[in-house]
């Protein structure tokens, strides 16, 4: 089989690989759709905490059972061959204190499959833990489902939120994370959903998502302050300006990933004058059982999301479109024969 492999830091190669067996409690699948997002790029950049070369990337990923390791269904599981599944890339160890008291996503052992030092999707063929493989509806698209991973992240990010009726949400940044905290906000109670983003291409692709308000700047808005602001860019400016948005007893959100080396600039004397919250989110935390619950009933607009797909061989292609920002959600569908545009 083929597989993408970062070799090395910036060192992407193209493999052929045996198809791996599955061990002990292991499902191997074929893979359907695996996201591009801004973690492949850190990792590829070498810029993710503990990442181990050489790895295979892609984290989040659909496929099809092709084969059940020993012992898979031996408990409370009943997968079969053929079943479609959504898989969770975090494992944890189960044993540290953060394990124990239910943070699990903040295990220092922590290991994303395509991350850290597993094996990600971005092959044929992977292996992943029965414990992380969630059974998809057969009317389920594939493709489309490769959005559970990112919804799930955002799930998370709204059990840290409120979620009071009636606030006003402000999201910076449409990109996928972005459209997916936007288009959870109404089922999280917003009255009014807001979202900015410099690029109208995105702005358009949140128009079709079903958000209301949709600015350049948040200068544009009727209104001054909202309740929850959630920063969806890791852009330092961004959090600067999103930081002054926040009505006194509201709440801010660091979502998105800024580099590890830079800080922001607020006012201390604000946060305490007006109680503001400021909050963090880390991945995946008991969500993802919900997202697949929650894609399934038609919770957010995939379709509208996701514009192109890529084969293995185009996918440095996908690295340099998504680093420069042009397109929607990217795909990598390791078993297609071709590339294709999606939606123009």
């Amino acid at each position: 089989m083929r597989a993408v492999v970062f070799a090395a830091e910036g060192e992407l190669t193209l493999e052929e690989r045996p198809v791996p067996e599955p061990g002990y409690k292991q499902i191997l699948i074929e893979t359907a759709a695996v996201g591009i997002c801004g973690t492949d790029t850190h990792v590829f950049d070498g810029e993710f905490e503990g990442t181990v070369f050489p790895l295979v990337p892609g984290h989040e990923a659909t496929g099809t059972i092709v084969a059940l390791g020993e012992g898979v269904n031996d408990g409370v599981y009943d997968f079969q061959v053929g079943d479609q599944v959504a898989i969770n890339p975090s494992t944890t160890c189960g044993e540290c204190e953060f394990c124990l008291n239910g943070h699990q996503n903040l295990c220092p052992k922590w290991n994303g499959l395509g991350v850290v030092a597993s094996d990600g999707a971005s092959q044929q063929f992977f292996t992943a833990p029965s414990t992380n493989v969630y059974k998809l509806k057969p009317e389920t698209d594939l493709y489309q489902a490769a959005l559970i991973e990112p919804l799930a992240c955002a799930i998370r990010g709204w059990d840290v939120l409120p979620r009071r009726l009636g606030d006003h949400v402000l999201v910076y940044g449409a990109g996928t994370m972005g459209l997916l905290m936007a288009q959870l906000a109404g089922r999280a109670g917003a009255s009014t959903v807001s979202i900015v983003d410099l690029n109208e291409d995105r702005l358009q692709v949140a128009a079709e998502c079903g958000i209301q308000n949709r600015y350049t700047s948040a200068d544009q808005a009727d209104r001054e302050k909202w309740d929850v602001v959630i920063d969806c860019t890791g852009n330092i400016r961004a959090i600067e300006d999103a930081l002054t948005r926040v009505k006194p007893a509201g709440f801010f959100q660091d979502f998105g990933v800024a580099p590890a080396d830079r800080t922001a600039q607020f006012s201390p004397f604000r946060v305490y004058r007006d109680e503001i919250s400021i909050v963090g989110t880390m991945a995946v935390l008991n969500s993802f059982g919900r997202a697949v619950e929650l894609f399934e009933a038609g919770a957010i607009n995939a379709q509208a999301m996701i514009s192109h797909s890529f084969t293995l061989d185009d996918y440095a292609e996908a690295l340099d479109m998504f680093r420069a920002g042009t397109g929607r959600k990217l795909q990598i569908r390791p078993n297609d024969s071709e590339s294709r545009v999606l939606i123009p």
